[in-house]
């Protein structure tokens, strides 16, 4: 903590911000110089004249000298009120220079989003949230990074993501998360496929014994697969996009195990049948992640609200 002395006056004599006039003050002084009035000056910046008075007289005071004198012909600066008008005039204008290079830092984050998703997020959720953002921000260029979950922590904790969305049982390391929805996953096989034709579940010992078409180790579902069956899910293929494993699926290589936002359609169709299956928790939590401490602003957390509505 810095001191603070007083001068022999006893006014105070530390930091800028006790000593210099704040930025209100200093554009009042300006329109009392320029209109020659402290009541045209005090309607100018949006004030009563009493309160203009008031922040004239609380200036003098920190400043030590008299800045303005009153008369009913109207409010004319003394000299040493024109000297540290000509000073305030410098202050505001580097001030509304500042102003004005915040501003572009802002407009040019905001023109940008760089969201990172896993897999099944990125093909079943986020183009419909994408197109909402566009109707709020149509001015936002938004550009798409699929991967797995643990992508996306990798870009997030890189800088090289502003939000991203992952389906995992657990936050990566170095992210806070906020639920955006729940899922569900679900065995699935051709309509031919033994398993179709049979009357009662599949149980968990069965599913670990049976090779499937599996996403890549460090994907989300794969993450709840595995902890559903104690790391014993044995893959036939694995592959990188759950595009991919559909289509193995539906060609009858064999089962496999998709989230349901994944296979409405082909469900519908009957290109793929759901398996019942027993003592398999297949349930999971969808998350918006983002650096821990670094909470989304500008059109990151506009999308993050979206997930909600």
């Amino acid at each position: 903590m810095s001191e603070e002395y007083a001068t022999d006056d006893g006014r105070p004599h530390g930091s800028l911000a006790h000593r210099v006039p704040d930025l209100g003050a200093l554009e009042l002084l300006l329109a009392v110089a320029r209109l020659g009035s402290l009541g045209a000056a005090a309607r100018e910046v949006g004030i009563t004249q009493p309160a203009a008075s008031s922040r004239i007289r609380s200036m003098e005071r920190q400043l030590g000298v008299a800045l303005v004198d009153r008369s009913p012909r109207g409010s004319r600066l003394t000299d040493a009120g024109a000297l540290v008008t000509d000073w305030a005039r410098r202050v505001v204008e580097a001030a509304a220079a500042f102003d004005a290079g915040a501003r572009a830092l802002r407009d040019r984050r905001d023109s940008r989003l760089r969201v990172a998703a896993s897999m099944t997020i990125a093909e079943y959720l986020l183009p419909g949230w994408l197109l909402a953002l566009h109707a709020e921000r149509p001015d936002t260029a938004v550009s798409l990074l699929a991967g797995n979950s643990a992508k996306v922590a990798e870009l997030l904790l890189d800088g090289e993501a502003d939000l991203g969305f992952v389906e995992g049982l657990t936050v990566p390391a170095g992210l806070d998360s906020a639920v955006i929805a729940r899922d569900r996953l679900i065995v699935v096989t051709a309509p031919g496929h033994p398993w179709a034709r049979r009357g009662r579940p599949v149980t968990a010992q069965e599913l670990a014994a049976t090779p499937l078409i599996l996403r890549e180790r460090g994907s989300g579902t794969r993450q709840v697969l595995d902890a559903a069956l104690g790391g014993l899910a044995r893959p036939l293929i694995e592959l990188s996009s759950t595009t991919a494993v559909k289509a193995s699926a539906v060609s009858g290589a064999g089962p496999s195990v998709l989230s349901e936002l994944a296979v409405g359609e082909e469900l519908a169709m009957r290109r793929l049948v759901g398996i019942p299956v027993e003592g398999v928790p297949l349930r999971r939590d969808l998350r918006a992640v983002w650096p821990t401490g670094h909470r989304p602003t500008g059109p990151a957390r506009e999308l993050l609200s979206l997930t909600r509505g």
